[in-house]
């Protein structure tokens, strides 16, 4: 199984030093340690292996460094900065490890924005070499790129040209809606395979400044320095991450607080509460971990059902800590829950939450059933036991109104409740209540309301029909429903991404025997169908 959760000290690729207030991140990949199969990892070419550690290298320094103020990401290799995603890798995986691999390393590059906009975490590109495709998009998430200025150093994304796909990390969307180059330079640069240098890649606003090899680092070092002056990181200790604790079977994945069980088609998820201090962080990291490997290692799985255990009163403590978080260690957490559900509604598979007496869908846990496509709430208790317990209840919080908003820039109720303001206003007023079934089924928070006879039937029943759908179909159904609403560069990417990739990717002219990808690099050029459809 893939290993999400790497310590710095076990990195392979990435050489990190903190000296102060600036860390650098230090790319040098090792060419003989490929993650999924057997190629060579060349002038800094990256894979999932890579990704995964500039993802915990991010996390670490977030999490168990709050004195860094600004990231210093180059590459510790000669005239190369970096090559962008390993070749020969997307060229021998399967479609899906393709669609994983570049979602992966999306999310990651927006992780590097949000770290900057809210944690107060600069970043600083330093290229001091030759870095084209996904290492000039990794360049484009910093705050700020500083380029050597050797005539020759180039910055390019030579996918469409080349390779017959797009940039998968959110490169064209970058260019246009962050960098704001105008289009039809955006058009020339992205068909222009060599790229552009110094003057004319700075005129452009490709990079935001140029420095001689003769005094790159200290130009580097001044702007590090100046770049920390801006952040308004917010005071506190650092805050452990340990390594997870993780107990893996044929047909379970276990956690401290984190339950998966594998099904033929379809898993259960079930969070199990605590009143342990670090319950909300580190169930927050099994999480992430868990949708992690879900998404990698178990890609016939089409539905996942989520479900909740404990009590109700334990989860509101932690939730208050997420209202008003005025330290680094309640801030970072906060930010840490809202990518954890960002990633689960960019997981291809069908949601649904299961409500039944026991859960515990309150404040941060009921965002797990807003995020559903389907939430089902059992209406009463399940008679036949000798003891049953109370009937499910569901109760919203202030977190639920804007502390961990989606993608979108919404808050869950507002998406479900998308376009109806007096549903949402009803809701609000009643934050903080505990709402049975038949009210919660009222306000529109959940979708059925069956009984104990029929509960069964109706968690079986929907996943025999999801099953017999067409997966395809399904995942681009649920993608148009989940997010409603306004527009942001980050639903821009992802729902770009997700259509290029799922048509380019399998087309012959990217993926054939005669397609781009697979001939690259070896003397033929790729024979085209003309077609356009």
């Amino acid at each position: 199984m893939t290993a999400f959760d790497i310590h710095p000290s076990n990195f392979r690729h990435w050489n990190i030093q903190i000296v102060g207030e600036v860390a650098t991140f230090q790319l040098e990949v090792d060419p003989r340690a490929p993650a999924i199969g057997d190629y060579e990892l060349k002038l800094n070419s990256y894979d999932i292996g890579v990704d995964i550690e500039l993802a915990n290298a991010i996390r670490h320094i977030r999490f168990q460094n709050p004195e860094v103020k600004c990231v210093v990401i180059t590459s510790a290799l000669e005239g190369t900065f970096c090559a962008g995603a390993n070749i020969r890798m997307l060229a021998e995986a399967d479609h899906s490890h393709k669609v994983n691999f570049c979602k992966f390393t999306n999310e990651t590059r927006l992780e590097i924005e949000e770290a900057s906009q809210h944690s107060g975490i600069k970043f600083l590109a330093a290229i001091n070499g030759a870095c084209s495709g996904g290492g000039y998009e990794l360049a484009l998430a910093c705050d700020h790129i500083i380029l050597v200025d050797d005539r020759s150093t180039a910055v390019s994304l030579p996918e469409v040209p080349l390779l017959g796909v797009l940039p998968g990390t959110g490169g064209l969307t970058r260019l246009t809606d962050k960098r704001h180059i105008r289009r039809d330079r955006a058009d020339v640069f992205a068909t222009k395979a060599e790229g552009a240098v110094g003057r004319e890649a700075l005129d452009w606003g490709l990079v935001d400044e140029l420095a001689a090899p003769t005094n790159f680092v200290e130009a580097v070092a001044a702007r590090a320095h100046a770049l920390a002056s801006t952040s308004r990181r917010l005071d506190g200790g650092p805050v452990s991450l340990s390594p997870l604790e993780i107990s893996i079977s044929d047909d379970s994945i276990t956690y401290r607080w984190v339950n998966l069980t594998i099904f033929d088609r379809y898993a259960e998820l079930r969070v199990l509460v605590n009143s342990s201090s670090d319950w909300l962080l580190q169930t927050a990291r099994e999480l992430d971990d868990v949708l992690c490997r879900l998404r990698f290692d178990f890609p016939r799985i089409g539905t996942l059902i989520l479900r909740t255990e404990g009590k109700i009163d334990d989860v509101l403590r932690s939730d208050t800590e997420l209202q008003s978080p005025n330290k680094h260690a309640q801030l970072e957490t906060l930010l840490l829950w809202k990518r954890c559900l960002s990633r689960l509604e960019m997981t291809s598979k069908t949601l649904v939450a299961a409500i039944d007496p026991g859960s515990c869908f309150v404040g941060i846990l009921l965002e797990l059933a807003l995020a559903a496509d389907r939430t089902y709430m059992l209406d009463g208790q399940f008679e036949e036991e000798d003891n049953p317990l109370l009937p499910a209840v569901i109760q919203l919080t202030a977190t639920n109104f804007g502390a961990v908003p989606m993608c979108n820039g919404l808050s869950r109720v507002e998406s479900r409740l998308w376009g109806d303001e007096a549903g949402l206003s009803a809701a609000a007023d009643l934050v903080d209540r505990e709402l049975g079934a038949s009210k919660a089924a009222q306000l529109g928070l959940v979708t059925a309301t069956p009984d104990d006879l029929d509960w069964d039937d109706e968690l079986r029943l929907f996943i025999e029909e999801r099953s017999s759908f067409s997966p395809d179909a399904l995942t681009a159904m649920e993608a148009n429903h989940r997010f409603c609403g306004p527009e942001t560069m980050a639903t821009k990417i992802f729902a770009r991404l997700s259509a290029w990739q799922n048509w380019i990717f399998t087309r012959p002219n990217a993926s054939g025997p005669k397609g781009a990808l697979q001939r690259y690099g070896s003397g033929s050029r790729p024979d085209f169908d003309n077609q356009r459809t």
